[in-house]
């Protein structure tokens, strides 16, 4: 008994090392139901710390410690809540929260305004805070399967965004803000509840080239007569083209034409 005790400490001690050696904390179903114990004490030596497919409940206050985290992954776990001190970790380019119980975000998420990749698909929000345009440097928003009803205006601040996923919610309209986001690649609005789109992100947003509002009142007619469509519609078939010649293949669809209404 005392020699299993033994190797099961050199095994702690030997995985506490790893960590502290690679800066990488990953414990994929690893069955948790609580947070590991020592990656708190690992403090500013943490950059990645991934606990996708457990069953936290809770993430402690004392998270903030992890002073140097750059890429933090909660997927899949019971998480309803984000402890109020992770909006401290200022270090952070990506958090990843997808399917777990989450309802709200604190108005502090405007303070990770290093913030590169934001996805939180899967979850319970029904609505955004007004300070998610405080996020300058965001390149990816995945707020997909969720309960919102709107975007907040503030989204057009995100003026970085390349990517934008929001399906299979209950939006009805988008703020006129949208068009300010002039490095927009991709707008994926499937499932909702839009009969409209803002007139001018066709013309406005010249970097749009793919668009996706299948399964909204929205028509096809209305669509095309938009300002800016023939535009938008040569550098769809510049993207698909591209896509052909490369013989690149997206998902069980086959190849992403780039708009789907």
């Amino acid at each position: 008994m005392g020699c299993c005790a033994s190797k099961s400490a050199d095994t702690k001690a030997s995985q506490i090392a790893r960590w502290r050696a690679t800066g990488i904390v990953a414990l994929r179903d690893a069955k948790l139901k609580t947070f590991p114990d020592g990656v708190l004490d690992l403090g500013s030596t943490v950059r990645t710390l991934d606990v996708t497919h457990n069953k936290l409940v809770n993430i402690p206050i004392e998270i903030n410690k992890l002073i140097n985290l750059q890429r933090l992954v909660l997927s899949d776990n019971l998480i309803e809540q984000l402890p109020m001190n992770l909006w401290k970790l200022q270090s952070l380019k990506a958090m990843i929260l997808d399917g777990n119980r989450i309802t709200s975000l604190s108005d502090e998420l405007g303070q990770l305004v290093r913030l590169e990749r934001l996805s939180i698909s899967g979850n319970l929000l029904t609505s955004l805070p007004q300070t998610i345009g405080s996020l300058r440097n965001l390149l990816l928003l995945d707020v997909s399967n969720n309960k919102l009803k709107y975007l907040p205006e503030s989204i057009g601040s995100c003026f970085s965004l390349e990517e934008l996923q929001a399906n299979d919610n209950l939006i009805e309209d988008l703020p006129s803000s949208v068009c300010n986001l002039i490095h927009l690649k991709s707008l994926c609005l499937n499932n909702n509840k839009l009969n409209q789109i803002p007139p001018n992100i066709l013309k406005d947003c010249k970097a749009l080239q793919n668009i996706a509002l299948h399964d909204n009142p929205i028509s096809m007619d209305k669509f095309q007569q938009m300002e800016g469509f023939p535009e938008f519609e040569a550098r769809r078939k510049k993207k698909f083209d591209k896509q052909i010649d490369s013989n690149v293949m997206i998902g069980s669809k086959g190849l992403d034409e780039g708009v789907d209404l």
